[in-house]
């Protein structure tokens, strides 16, 4: 997963400054942001404060870590049945 160059707190910031009246024009142009790149932000975590969103990132993080593990896990056992089911 590409590691994106705000930070939790940044975007909260940035996503507080829209709420506050700045357009968009604006906030794209003052931090270098896609407007794509914000509209996703504000569906994703509209109304979330800092902790919140640091939280939820350390979330997504740890579950994509998990499936990494079990998919490597999975590749094992199949390998381990093939070996078996060969042996026998």
């Amino acid at each position: 997963m590409k590691k994106s160059k705000f930070t939790p707190e940044q975007t909260a910031r940035i996503l507080k400054e829209f709420d506050q009246g700045k357009t968009v024009e604006q906030i794209t142009r003052e931090y270098g942001v896609s407007r794509a790149a914000f509209y996703k932000w504000r569906q994703r975590y509209g109304g979330l404060e800092a902790t919140e969103l640091k939280r939820l990132k350390e979330l997504e993080e740890e579950n994509t870590r998990l499936k990494r593990m079990y998919a490597n896990l999975a590749l094992d056992l199949e390998a381990a049945r093939y070996i078996i089911e060969k042996k026998l």
